[in-house]
């Protein structure tokens, strides 16, 4: 008995880290709604989208990491609890009496669960604060709610391969996945590269096979595992086109549709609306704050952990509730590696310091680095590699209006750097090489790389511009260079005259830079007292 009370307690005081259910100051309940409305109009007759809000993540014990809800699920809703799901109709049709083109599922008011966490929104909350009209509990899911799947031509969801973590807090979106998946005869094997093969060998005809086939040969290079479905591994060994038909014509037909909904998102989140360009830019201010305050505050001998707690000071202080992504602060060597997140190294120097951070303000996140040099003052090499680097930048963002493409941006820029490397004896001249070794651009929103196509640039995108030079220590050049990583990455705005960098207010040019840092910081009289 003894046992049984204390297993109780300690899940009772598990610690759940839930953020509020939905932004009182963030989108609006018709912005939500009106979202919802153009993600109809792309759906095909007859069908039903089924959105899944993310599971809970264990951080350690009882102790779980802060919830952050699936960005397209709160792009169409604006909730943020968890064990819940989103069913929208393309059209409208009767639900337990009621004509509804949407359905929402939620977790129930719970005192005892609201103490602990905070308060939950509930069916009556969720009707009057967020627009539904019809909302049900989470446990009313499946056949309670009067929704037969099977009665729909295609049923569009994401892939739901991937096992959710068990816990009793996942336990509802557990059961809801098992009733999903059990309703519409879910393919057990399916997964979201199969899915994209399958309708890549579907789409191919005689004329096109052998491209296709090429293609996944590439495929086959990152995913290795897919050979060993049957039919892939049928359809790219078949000796002739016709017999590529022959295996073709054997794909299963169903239902369920998981690659279809990715490309709708893309779609509808990479042209920003005057809503959310508001809050982006919020974001990208806080975030170039950050850089500026930083500039002010670095000093030789402080850490990266030291630096890193600066830039994140400001965006709490600016009230914004996240991180976009864990904070890169990487110096001398540590720049060159281009996810560096331990951000550990003590006693900066004399080297460059690159940093990479982003706020998140009420769902939305900035994307901006810089790199400056610790001392104040970039030597001669650092700021050879740093021009290069600022030429690409400004190559990049000059081109940037409707109609340029992401690849005209990142050739701009390449170019530059190509030839500057050759320049300056790095490289030879054709010479392949991985001193840059990303794109250059990417959507950003609700996600740090947020969905979006590759079309043309139109206007309402809000995306990167980040070319970067990394020369890590053992590298094939002079040992001058080692160690010289440099990244300069903004947030750019189309608007249909060209372009905005929103993030324009953090310094960029090397004497901008260094004249910034002969500014005094606000946190110069901080001193703590010494802890051993």
């Amino acid at each position: 008995m003894k046992k049984i009370f204390w297993t109780l307690l300690l899940l009772l005081c598990s610690l759940t880290s839930f953020s509020q259910s939905y932004f009182e100051d963030g989108l609006s309940s018709d912005w939500h709604k009106g979202r919802r409305a153009e993600l109809r109009k792309l759906m095909p007759a007859n069908s039903v989208a089924v959105f899944f809000n993310n599971p809970v993540k264990n951080r350690t014990n009882d102790v779980d990491y802060v919830y952050h809800p699936n960005t397209d699920f709160f792009y169409l809703t604006g909730f943020r609890e968890p064990n819940a799901v989103l069913v929208i109709f393309s059209e409208g049709r009767e639900v337990n009496g009621k004509m509804s083109d949407e359905l929402i599922f939620l977790q129930n008011r719970d005192p005892r669960a609201e103490m602990w966490n905070g308060k939950r929104l509930g069916v009556e909350g969720m009707m009057s604060e967020l627009g539904f009209d019809e909302a049900m509990l989470n446990s009313e899911f499946g056949a309670k709610s009067g929704i037969n799947l099977q009665d729909f031509d295609k049923i569009l969801t994401f892939s739901l391969s991937e096992e959710i973590e068990g816990s009793s807090t996942n336990a509802p979106l557990i059961q809801m996945v098992e009733e999903f998946k059990t309703a519409t005869a879910y393919p057990e094997k399916l997964n979201e590269v199969t899915a994209q093969i399958y309708k890549m060998i579907q789409n191919s005809d005689l004329e096109s096979s052998d491209q296709v086939v090429q293609m996944l040969k590439r495929y086959e290079r990152q995913y290795p595992e897919m050979m060993e479905d049957p039919l892939i591994s049928s359809f790219m060994n078949a000796e002739s086109p016709e017999k590529r038909m022959v295996v073709k014509d054997g794909i299963p037909e169903h239902k369920v549709d998981i690659t279809s909904l990715s490309s709708m998102m893309a779609s509808l989140r990479e042209i920003k609306t005057p809503e959310e360009i508001t809050l982006l830019k919020k974001a990208v201010k806080i975030s170039a704050v950050g850089q500026i305050e930083v500039m002010k505050a670095a000093k030789v001998g402080m850490t990266e952990r030291e630096i890193q707690g600066v830039h994140e000071f400001i965006y709490k202080r600016y009230g914004a509730e996240e991180l976009g992504y864990p904070s890169i602060v990487g110096a001398g060597n540590n720049g060159c590696i281009l996810h560096y997140i331990e951000n550990d190294k003590r006693d900066l120097t004399d080297r460059l310091l690159l940093m990479d951070l982003g706020a998140e303000w009420r769902g939305y996140t900035a994307d901006v680095t810089r790199t400056i040099p610790i001392n104040g003052k970039f030597n001669e090499e650092e700021k050879a590699i740093y021009e290069l680097v600022y030429q690409a930048q400004e190559a990049g963002i000059s081109i940037s209006k409707p109609g340029t493409t992401f690849q005209e941006i990142d050739e701009a820029g390449r170019k530059i750097i190509n030839d500057g490397l050759v320049k300056l004896g790095i490289v030879k001249a054709g010479e392949s090489h991985m001193y840059f070794p990303h794109g250059t651009s990417h959507h950003i929103g609700l996600d740090v790389h947020d969905r979006g196509t590759r079309e043309p640039l139109r206007e309402g995108m809000i995306f990167t511009i980040e070319p970067g030079i990394y020369i890590p220590e053992g590298s094939n050049c002079d040992k001058k260079w080692w160690g010289i990583g440099v990244r300069i990455e903004d947030d750019i705005l189309i608007t249909k005259d060209g372009a905005i960098n929103l993030s324009g207010d953090a310094p960029r040019s090397v004497a901008a830079i260094e004249e910034m840092m002969k500014l005094p910081s606000v946190l110069e009289d901080w001193v703590l007292p010494e802890i051993d």
